[in-house]
This record gives structure tokens, sequence and C-alpha cells, in this order.
């Protein structure tokens, strides 16, 4: 791979506009801090995303955008599961409800377009049900901006191209600890995987972890490499095809645009959902499971 310095937060302004200028594509990288069992760091989702955004980036041209740590959990279905795999545990979460992370990507897309960047790219490696949602929103955004949109989220792959598949998707499972061992091997601490059940739930732990691989998670990185490579050749040709807005949105704009097209729909989006079943009074997952309809939506 290539030493280019991609890191938005780590360049100098002429290098940004080399960058720029060589290739108008900007990556955002998505994530949170959460368990992933006792052997990966909590922030695994973002750093597997903007790791593979970075060697993406020094392959293909783009800049990388610093990694944005708060996203949805708690809520709603998250709250059901953080209950049923994490429990009582400290959770060393940084979670916000969605509406706040689905509002904050709307100001995200806002300004880089009006940095004339001609496409985006955003990988978020946390899923969940804000995946249905995420996708609503960017149409909605497509409509206002000119940079041309494209999002992936969770381990990103197709996980049949792998030897037998097994926990090579899910959650904390052999292909998150796979890729993450590609990208941050210092993240990754097999010896601290439980040896018996007497810590169960496992903080969130997925299956066939002591199946995983540095070197199936390279594989699975150099794919998702190639798959934003040709993300980035179809986002600079339809930016050409489609033409851009020369006015950038104002962030009065984009409140309106959340009141009055986003934030109608935020009822019946999957991450607003009732939890099913809903976390016990006693559990630390209760207090924030429900939605808060009043002052909210």
């Amino acid at each position: 791979m290539s030493g280019r310095k991609v890191q938005w937060e780590r360049m100098f302004p002429d290098e940004l506009e080399e960058g720029f200028k060589e290739c108008p594509i900007v990556y955002l990288p998505y994530g949170l801090c959460e368990p992933h069992g006792w052997h990966n760091a909590v922030g695994l989702d973002a750093i597997r995303a903007h790791e593979c955004c970075i060697h993406a980036a020094q392959v293909h041209g783009g800049i990388v955008a610093p990694p944005y740590y708060w996203h949805c959990h708690e809520i709603s279905g998250y709250g059901s599961w953080g209950h049923a795999k994490i429990n009582q545990e400290r959770t060393w979460l940084t979670a916000i409800p969605p509406w706040m992370f689905l509002k904050s990507m709307c100001y995200h897309i806002r300004a880089v377009d009006a940095l004339g960047f001609q496409g985006a790219i955003l990988f978020s490696g946390h899923s969940g049900p804000h995946h249905q949602d995420v996708p609503i929103v960017i149409d909605i955004m497509q409509q206002h901006v000119g940079v041309r949109l494209y999002s992936l989220m969770g381990i990103g792959l197709n996980r049949d191209d792998f030897e037998d598949g097994k926990g090579m998707g899910g959650h904390a499972g052999r292909g998150e600890t796979s890729a993450l061992w590609a990208v941050a091997p210092d993240c990754v601490d097999m010896s601290r995987m439980p040896e018996d059940d007497t810590r169960k739930p496992d903080f969130a732990m997925g299956d066939y972890n002591e199946s995983s691989s540095r070197l199936v998670g390279e594989k699975m990185v150099e794919g998702i490499i190639e798959h934003f490579g040709d993300k980035t050749e179809k986002l600079l040709i339809e930016h050409q095809n489609e033409g851009a807005n020369t006015t950038p949105l104002t962030f009065d704009d984009v409140e309106g645009i959340w009141e009055e097209e986003i934030r109608p729909k935020l009822t019946d989006f999957a991450s607003m959902q009732p939890p099913n079943p809903e976390p016990p009074k006693d559990s630390q997952w209760h207090a924030n499971s429900r939605i808060p309809k009043g002052r909210i939506l």
C-alpha cells in the first residue's frame, strides 16, 4: 500500500488540496465503543472502519475524515440486545440515541458537500436496526447536495467467500475479530478470551472466535478496499453526469430538511421501535430502552 497521507486531521492545508485535486472523494468512518468480548478493544467498530478507509484511500485516492465514535445504542432493540448479551457489566459505551446520530450524519454530509467533494463513502462498522434508517436519510440528503453518497454498514463482506463461513457475520465473532486483527493487531489479544463459562455472557462475544485469523482478516480488508475502489470510480462518474449543486447548504437549511423531511419519519424508523422484549426493571438497560415520544417526536 502507498504511504501517502490521507487522514484529514493529520494533513497540512497544501496536502489536503493536493489530495483533493487528485481524487475528490471523502471517507466518513463511523462506529462506537461497545463490548466485543474480552479479547477485542471496545472501539472495534470505528477502528476497523477507519483503518479500512485509510487503506482504501491510500490505494485509490481520497481523504479520510476523523472517525465518529458516537453511535446508536441503549434505546429500543439495542437495549433488549444489551440486556441479553452484556447484562449488568459496565458497558463502556459511547452511545447516543438514533435521532442524534442521524442528524449528526446530515451535518457531516453538509460539511463535505460545502467543501466541494464529489463523492462521499460513509462506512459504519457498527450496525443494528439503524441500518434500515440510514439509507432513508441518505436518500433525502442526496436530493439537496451535489456530493454523491454511498453507505456501507457492518462487516462489509460476503462471508460465503471464506472457508465454511462460520462466525464470519454477526457481532464480535470470528469475522470482526479477524478484521480488527488485520488492521489493528494491538487491539486484539486472544489470551484474554475466557477459558470457561464463569463470565457468561462473555461481554457480547460472538461465535467461533477461537478460529479467528489475521490472514482471513487481511482477505476481508482486501475485499473492502477493492469494493471502495469500484465505488470511488462510480461516484465520480455519477457526479460528472448528475452535475453539482452550486450553493452549499447552510445550517438553517439542514435544520429545515430535518424538521420537514426526516423528523416526521422517525416514528417509522427501525431504530425507534419499542423494545421486544423490554428489559426487566432491575436491568441497567431498562431506563433508556423506551422511546421518549414527548420531547423528541
